[in-house]
């Protein structure tokens, strides 16, 4: 296995890529609110990259991160004790839920991103019992029913205008 040298110290390359995805893109590091800016990190590449645009690709891309990121989380969560808060790519994964299969609308983003942080925070059932659980596959699948709940509220809103 490769090695790498990250702040003076020597990293494996398999937990360099953990840090990587886990911490999307380093934004897990930020000092105050890493999940908001986690979650703004994931709306930004949704926003900027141009297959978002095709919802069964999006879905897709949700679907793969969730597979990738357990055994992230569950890594970095192995180093830094019970859910830490570094481990931001359970609300990169959340948001890309929150946002397929709506429209590629300003407003329509900006209020999936706000109803996601909300449920996220708030934990509704079963959001709550996985976030109780420890491993990457609680750390993830918080987010992935905040996810979903943000997503039935906008496509329940899009259909009412």
């Amino acid at each position: 296995m490769s090695v790498l040298t990250v702040g003076g110290t020597l990293r494996t390359g398999l937990e360099w890529y953990y840090r990587l995805l886990g911490t999307v893109l380093f934004a897990g590091y930020f000092p105050f609110a890493s999940g908001t800016v986690g979650s703004a990190v994931a709306l930004a590449l949704y926003w900027v990259l141009p297959f978002t645009e095709n919802g069964t690709i999006t879905i897709s891309f949700a679907l793969a991160g969730l597979l990738l990121g357990v055994p992230a989380a569950t890594f970095l969560e192995q180093q830094h004790g019970d859910d830490p808060s570094l481990v931001v790519f359970d609300e990169a994964v959340g948001m890309w839920l929150a946002l397929v299969f709506l429209p590629k609308i300003w407003w329509v983003a900006l209020s999936a991103f706000l109803l996601f942080r909300l449920f996220d925070i708030v934990k509704p059932q079963p959001a709550r019992y996985f976030d109780r659980m420890s491993g990457g596959g609680g750390i993830m699948m918080d987010d992935v029913v905040a996810g979903l709940y943000a997503n039935i509220v906008m496509q329940i809103v899009l259909a009412l205008i």
